[in-house]
């Protein structure tokens, strides 16, 4: 039972192919100039030629569905509906920030996962150690006041903590030296779950999580 995973929400254009919940094959790229529009088609063909995996065989297709990027979700979730309407397959959304948190695995602290949103602001919620959400999804501006409500160690992730870093200060709070991304190798269990619950979007009415109104400027 083969699901298709598409992450589309940050600089990460992620793709993998799962079978059962288990990631077979993987194809990701980040880079400072999205690329999502060029790699994205490539690297879901790239990934059912190299698995040998029709497309007729594939399950559902699951999205990352945000909050992140308005341009990286707009071109994952017109790529996702097509397939799932081609294919008359379900589809399935999931929380960015979940797929994030799932990176980080503790048994003592909780897990903050942060999606740059420009400036000083990022897309975040906290998570405990299983991975359930105990805030609700924001969009906030980073201040050292902060997440003053946590009390224990976080671990704080993501592209959008590494520019926190000298604002929160807080001995509980810990940063990873490398930058991490959303990936689609963490969204195979969560899709395969939701697979089993039939957990289904409405393919015409779904739109992604943008969670902030879509401006433009010059």
């Amino acid at each position: 039972m083969y699901i298709l995973n598409i992450e589309t929400s940050t600089k990460n254009c992620s793709v993998s192919i799962a079978k059962s919940g288990k990631t077979i094959l993987l194809k990701e790229i980040a880079e400072q100039n999205f690329s999502h529009s060029e790699k994205l088609h490539l690297f879901i063909d790239g990934l059912l030629k190299e698995t040998q995996i029709p497309y007729k065989e594939l399950a559902a297709i699951a999205l990352s569905k945000g909050p992140g990027s308005y341009t990286g979700l707009r071109i994952g979730t017109s790529t996702a509906k097509g397939l799932c309407y081609a294919l008359d397959i379900p589809l399935i959304a999931i929380d960015t920030l979940l797929v994030l948190a799932k990176q980080i695995n503790t048994q003592d602290a909780l897990i903050i996962p942060m999606i740059d949103a420009r400036r000083m602001e990022v897309y975040t919620a906290v998570f405990d150690r299983n991975h359930h959400k105990i805030s609700e999804v924001e969009a906030l501006v980073i201040d050292r006041n902060s997440f003053n409500e946590v009390s224990q160690k976080a671990y704080l992730i993501g592209d959008g903590a590494s520019k926190c870093k000298e604002v929160l200060s807080d001995e509980n709070f810990i940063f990873l030296d490398e930058i991490i991304y959303p990936s689609a190798r963490e969204m195979s269990e969560i899709s395969f779950e939701k697979y089993q619950n039939q957990q289904f979007e409405d393919l015409a009415y779904f739109e992604p999580f943008y969670l902030k109104e879509f401006f433009t400027g010059k």
